[in-house]
């Protein structure tokens, strides 16, 4: 069972799983509402799946420093209700969660194992949801990835190629470093993983590591679009939620379990700009 079927990555990880003709069912919000304990309850009883992935989450980063009493019920609350019915059922379950469960400092990938401190609420709340998978259930993946892009929903990635049809000049942020993750290939790295006992966290993302800006660059560059890029710093692009500068994400615990890592992100970029 896929939980936000209808989202970027959601909708990848059932496209692949149907692909493998792998029997997947993945509830609309009108059958699935995270803030409904008997409706989660209810459903996940009924169809009594082997494995829950549960992609489903409020995301809207700067929003979420306003709109902190939906979030919380969202990203804590509802992973709570579907990891107790989890529990019940003995499903395993796949908790998708976030660089941002980081405060970013520091040069280094954080390991898995390293010590969270979200910087934003956002990040603070997808925090929660892993230590209440962990503390309730013993059959757990969580997956952190970063700076996701798909085909199916809104994201950096269309973002730039929108704004280049009514712009030949923009100022990206070049002081965070990260690894820009397509859902097609995590989708494959989830159901890897699913595939296996190997209980844990890992950090599901694409390999090698950029800035925005570079990203950016890479881009317009794939697309032959002519763009003038300005590097700019986080300090002269002010968000509503502070961004981690680090979202560098080690990969031990995916070695370790002979699981294969992600695709480059250059790699990637090149597959999901032809697709587009």
């Amino acid at each position: 069972m896929v939980t936000g079927g209808n989202g970027q990555l959601g909708h990848d990880v059932v496209l692949k799983l149907k692909e493998l003709n792998i029997n997947v069912i993945a509830p609309g919000r009108d059958d699935f509402d995270l803030t409904n304990r008997e409706q989660i309850q209810k459903y996940i009883f009924k169809e009594k799946p082997d494995v829950i992935i549960h992609c489903a989450a409020y995301t809207a980063v700067d929003k979420a420093e306003d709109e902190k009493d939906i979030c919380y019920s969202i990203n804590l609350e509802g992973t709570r209700f579907i990891a107790e019915t989890a529990k019940q059922i003995n499903a395993k379950l796949v908790y998708v969660s976030t660089d941002y469960v980081f405060d970013g400092l520091g040069e280094e990938p954080h390991s898995e194992d390293k010590e969270t401190k979200p910087v934003n609420y956002y990040g603070y709340t997808k925090e929660q949801g892993e230590k209440i998978v962990r503390a309730i259930l013993d059959n757990y993946f969580i997956v952190r990835t970063s700076w996701v892009y798909g085909s199916n929903g809104n994201n950096f990635v269309k973002t730039m190629l929108k704004l280049a049809e009514s712009r030949n000049e923009l100022n990206v942020v070049s002081d965070q470093i990260g690894a820009p993750t397509y859902t097609k290939d995590l989708a494959d790295f989830i159901i890897n993983l699913v595939k296996t006992n190997q209980y844990g966290i890992y950090h599901g993302v694409n390999e090698g590591y950029c800035s925005w800006y570079e990203f950016a660059k890479t881009i317009f560059e794939k697309s032959g679009i002519e763009m003038k890029i300005n590097p700019i710093s986080t300090k002269e692009y002010p968000t509503k939620a502070a961004r981690p500068l680090n979202s560098k994400l080690s990969k031990r615990n995916t070695d370790k379990a002979g699981i294969s890592r992600l695709p480059h992100w250059e790699d990637a970029i090149s597959r999901f700009i032809s697709e587009l």
